[in-house]
């Protein structure tokens, strides 16, 4: 009997896929995606015995039509680890869950649920047609442990069990990804359409890529003026591209808000990929509304055909989905070259979110999960490295470090106000010793040291309000949604003229406008008032000469004060940013705890608070009191090994480790015509969900769930083609509710629309 892996079209199976090609092929691709980290053997093993389960004559039985249930998961898992023994089970052990878990994502190793990793091998009842044996005979089953395990399964390692779980992550996405392409060729093939894959690699463009580079700043340099500003910023990218040459592994880079950052390290990244062979570069960046800015700053210096730009604001879980199109060989006719991109980051340079990069590589679903492998082996850069939440930060450290030791990933932390990762500043911190990449970084904070922080005590909106009319250039940050909005609204009644509310109200579109205006009003010394949320102090390159922060951790002051004077085209002692206390509105509990930190900090300290030294400060405390909050979900704590045997709680882990905790929804704003035809394919059923919320991502409002809930009931907002999406997309219907100045107002959802009140 002839079994196999896949359907075809035709009655003689003529263009049916045999399993044991099917598992052959699956094989050899994942070890081909594991090269770069030495599993090779480990992820080939995981290919031949992914489907395994198939053998089932039931399975056989489905691929005919029969409507029947088979798992064919486990069936490999079970085998495997029946077949070793020793140190070698333990290997099969680190492979059996990716096997487990490559169409339903990783499991636990115990739960109550009959389907985690130990009820599901206790349970499995062996009916598989004997000929599997034959068909994958000369399977090599011993010296199974790769030569580099040694110096993770060490009594010095007291990370060990976080490393080995990090191993079963990268086997994991080898296995899904390969499994999906194969799947993917063989429609492709009987279908007659080709898939488009074909990025280039990067090792393979680095000589043009680093040739546009310093095009680029030759260009850039000649056309700059002159003045300490640029002359600083030129000295730091010479600088940093010197060390290119050092070991892969950690680095800080500290510069100044405006001395150059984002180039510098994208210099040293093209340098450091060239120098050691690295396969991708990856750009994380803490917020949606600057990775447009970074990603076009890119394309701008490197051209369009080698980066990709990976972010969205709609979750969407298409697990269930693609098993499906897999079993009913219903595949999309068109998927273009950027979008299967963003399965897999098979772009040369990926420029995508904290939110992306970290819930992925501790994610358990194989949608999220696919890209990993392409992880390994590069140069990631981490813009704005203190953004990571406190409550992760722990799992998010112990991540880097067993990526830069074990994957031989380079991690570049970069900042102007540097997390203290570092020995022994942070309990089982980073080595960062001597792996700073920016000249004298002390030196630099004091020469480009643009403006004065003033801290005055309490301020409330009156105050602010005639703040603002005694400057025509001006912008207040404040912590929350509702002080920005009612700030706003009080200064309008006013009479304040030139005003700009930017807040996360608005779609992202939305803020990308009003931010080219006010850049434009800025350049043009025209008057310029913005009222906004702190979405605008990291890595929004705007330049105003005065400042008002509402208190907050002293990271967060200073990367406001990074907006006034940025250029440093005005006198440092008239660049002021005012801290102040808003009596009326009290800051949300994390920023409450982060300003006592701050004080505590600071108390008694002669230095300048805009110094590195008062930042280092800062950050001990911070961490010192959130103590055992640097892991609020024990994240670490799930992966363990007892006597020859893991415990690992994968899906436990994936559920904790969300980097935005909130009860936010999203809301899709038809803010202008390009909006209004992505919203238009959603009843297309030959376009996938995935590819609509990816095109819809910039038009995308969070609201609070209770507030989302009201706007529905109410009729303001509708969910498109629930027959065909579900409840996927939230839609607003009644447009008088977003406000062109201030975005979308839920408060109002209790009421009629504007246009519903006339009869």
């Amino acid at each position: 009997m002839v079994y196999y892996a896949h359907s075809g079209s035709l009655d003689d199976r003529s263009d049916w896929e045999p399993l044991a090609e099917h598992l052959r092929r699956t094989a050899e691709r994942a070890a081909q995606f594991a090269a770069g980290s030495g599993l090779e053997k480990l992820a080939y093993l995981a290919g031949l015995f992914h489907d395994l389960g198939k053998y089932n004559p039931d399975f056989q039985r489905r691929l005919e039509g029969a409507k029947i249930q088979v798992d064919h998961s486990t069936a490999g898992a079970r085998l495997l680890l029946d077949l070793t023994k020793g140190v070698d089970r333990v290997m099969a052990e680190l492979v059996a869950y990716a096997i487990l878990g490559h169409h339903a994502g990783l499991p636990d190793r115990k739960t109550s649920d009959h389907s985690c990793f130990a009820e599901r091998i206790r349970r499995f009842q062996n009916r598989l047609d004997p000929c599997w044996q034959e068909e994958l005979a000369g399977c090599e089953l011993e010296n199974l442990m790769p030569d580099w395990f040694g110096r993770v399964l060490t009594r010095d390692n007291p990370h060990h069990a976080f490393d080995l779980s990090v191993i079963v992550r990268m086997l994991f996405s080898c296995l899904v990804d390969a499994d999906y392409k194969e799947t993917e060729r063989y429609y492709a093939a009987i279908e007659g359409r080709e898939v488009d894959r074909n990025w280039p690699l990067l090792q393979d463009v680095l000589p043009d890529l680093r040739a546009r580079f310093d095009a680029h700043m030759a260009r850039l340099n000649a056309g700059a003026a002159g003045g300490e500003v640029n002359r600083l910023r030129r000295e730091v990218l010479e600088h940093v591209r010197c060390k290119a040459g050092m070991a892969p592994g950690l680095f800080t880079l500290t510069v100044p808000t405006g001395g150059g950052k984002t180039l510098a390290s994208l210099g040293f990244a093209l340098d450091h990929a060239a120098a050691h062979g690295l396969s991708r570069i990856i750009y994380a960046i803490p917020f949606t509304s600057i990775i447009d800015q970074t990603a076009r700053i890119f394309r701008d210096v490197l051209g369009e055909d080698c980066v990709l730009e990976h972010h969205s604001a709609i979750e969407l879980d298409e697990a269930a989905a693609r098993r499906k199109a897999a079993a009913e060989a219903d595949w999309p006719e068109t998927r273009d070259r950027l979008k299967l991109a963003m399965e897999d980051w098979a772009a040369p340079i990926v420029v995508t979110t904290n939110v992306q990069f970290f819930e992925s590589l501790f994610a358990a679903r194989t949608s999220r999960a696919r890209k990993l492998h392409n992880v390994a082996g590069s140069v990631i850069i981490l813009d704005e490295a203190q953004t990571i939440p406190l409550p992760l930060l722990k799992p998010c450290v112990r991540m880097l470090d067993t990526l830069a030791r074990l994957f031989r990933c380079s991690i570049v932390l970069c900042t102007a106000t540097q997390p203290a990762l570092g020995k022994p500043n942070f309990a089982d911190g980073l080595d960062l010793e001597g792996r700073e990449l920016a000249p004298e970084p002390k030196r630099l904070f004091h020469v480009l040291r643009r403006t004065r922080v003033e801290r005055v005590g309490p301020m409330n909106n009156d105050a602010l309000v005639a703040a603002l009319c005694e400057a025509q250039q001006g912008l207040v940050i404040v912590n929350s949604r509702r002080h920005a909005l009612d700030l706003y609204r009080q200064a309008k009644a006013e009479g304040l003229d030139d005003l700009i509310h930017l807040t996360t109200r608005q779609c992202a579109a939305h803020r990308r406008a009003i931010l080219k205006g006010v850049r434009e009003r800025l350049k043009s010394e025209l008057p310029c008032r913005v009222i906004a949320t702190s979405l605008i102090e990291a890595g929004v390159d705007v330049d105003f000469p005065r400042v008002w922060r509402a208190e907050a951790g002293l990271d967060q002051v200073l990367q406001a004060a990074g907006r006034c004077n940025r250029e440093g085209r005005r006198p440092v002692e008239a660049s002021i940013v005012t801290v102040f206390e808003a009596p009326d509105y009290k800051p949300p509990r994390e920023i409450k705890s982060l300003i006592g930190s701050a004080e505590r900090a600071i108390s008694g300290f002669a230095g300048d608070l805009q110094s590195l030294e008062a930042i280092e400060r800062y950050f001990r405390e911070v961490y010192w009191q959130k103590g055992e909050g640097l892991d609020a979900g024990n994240i670490c704590k799930k992966f363990q090994i007892g006597l020859n045997e893991t415990d690992f709680a994968f899906r436990q882990v994936a559920d904790k480790f969300r980097m935005i905790e909130s009860d936010m929804q999203p809301v899709v704003v038809v803010w202008d015509e390009e909006a209004k035809e992505t919203v238009n394919k959603l009843g297309q059923e030959r376009i996938s969900s995935g590819q609509v919320a990816r095109e819809l991502q910039s038009y995308v409002v969070q609201t609070p769930a209770k507030a989302r809930a009201l706007l529905i009931e109410n009729g303001h907002v509708v969910f498109a083609h629930p027959g065909l999406r579900g409840d996927q997309f939230a839609v607003l219907k009644t447009e008088s509710l977003y406000d062109p100045d201030v975005g979308l107002l839920w408060e109002d959802a209790d009421y009629l629309a504007k246009e519903d009140m006339f009869f």
